[in-house]
């Protein structure tokens, strides 16, 4: 029954973001894991397109954020307004408080806006003035970054980018994908049309589903190595931290339900290993913009040098 809605949310996405098919999985993938997601690439290759279409698919509160350089925290989480009436403050929620946020242009706004995320994204919840709100169930946040612009931005620190579950590229599609999209496009937006598959309560049940996934020990040794090698690898910084490993153990057993398993195999381990880990590694003497390239190389050597769990 799960595989069967599951197929729903990808086609119904699928049908207004065309060509796009490895990146609505993955997408799928980070939402039923409890993940977030950065959406890294050129400007105009459906970045918004595809989170407000998983959006529309979820039936799910969305919230699209601009972020700015004058872009405050307050702006995000929500503040204490006094009312002069009563002669007390009252909390008024901010963007953040929603199902779905697309924070769209992340690395255009300052660093501690920028931190003020990190709280809701880790803890579902945010604290204002020593008082905690808890978000919505579930909450996913779908962050957008041109990595080819550089002046007015600001870089996400690796501790920000650890939040991230998966870092996914869309690309350029094909003449066909493109001449398809053009015709669709003829008679407007073809996201305004979508309608809803499910909704938040039987995405809630997904995500806790996705926890009854058997991984044997083998699997978890096979993660466990290669999440080992990234941190002597000479060509490495900084390797993938614990959170790093909980998250792929995650994502494979996310990913192994929407194939309808019950149980992990090492193609899901493969398959989810560079979108998953390659943004949380940094290379020794790479430019910044060259980082995720070139740690998804290691990681790719990695994977075909270990040893594959029978």
């Amino acid at each position: 029954m799960s595989h069967e809605v599951i197929g729903r949310i990808r086609s119904n996405v699928e049908s207004a973001v065309l060509g796009k098919e490895k990146a609505v999985k993955l997408s799928v993938v980070a939402l039923l894991a409890g993940g977030h997601i950065l959406l890294e690439d050129a400007p105009g290759l459906g970045k918004t397109s595809l989170a407000r279409a998983l959006a529309r698919t979820l039936g799910c509160q969305f919230t699209r954020l601009q972020f700015t350089p004058d872009l405050l925290p307050s702006d995000i989480l929500g503040a204490n307004v006094y009312k002069p009436a009563t002669g007390e403050f009252e909390f008024r929620p901010g963007p953040v408080f929603t199902n779905v946020l697309l924070a769209d242009e992340i690395n255009r706004t300052t660093p501690r806006t920028q931190s003020a995320l990190l709280e809701a994204m880790s803890e579902r919840q945010v604290s204002i003035e020593g008082v905690t709100h808890p978000l919505g169930n579930p909450f996913l946040v779908i962050a957008t970054q041109n990595p080819f612009e550089y002046e007015g931005t600001y870089p996400l620190p690796e501790n920000q980018l650890d939040r991230f579950m998966m870092c996914l590229d869309l690309g350029y599609p094909s003449r066909q994908v493109e001449r398809q999209i053009l015709k669709q496009h003829r008679e407007g937006q073809p996201v305004d049309s979508l309608q809803p598959v499910v909704d938040s309560a039987q995405v809630v049940q997904l995500q806790k589903q996705v926890c009854e996934i058997r991984v044997d020990d083998s699997i978890a040794d096979y993660m466990l190595e290669l999440t080992a090698r990234t941190r002597t690898h000479n060509e490495l910084v900084l390797g993938v931290s614990t959170r790093g490993a909980l998250t792929l153990y995650r994502a494979a057993q996310a990913l192994a339900m929407t194939e309808g398993r019950s149980f992990v195999i090492p193609d899901d381990v493969k398959e989810v290993a560079i979108p998953v880990l390659a943004h949380r590694l940094v290379c020794k003497g790479a430019l910044r913009e060259g980082y995720r390239l070139r740690a998804g190389q290691i990681l790719k050597s990695m994977l075909d040098t270990i040893a594959v769990p029978a």
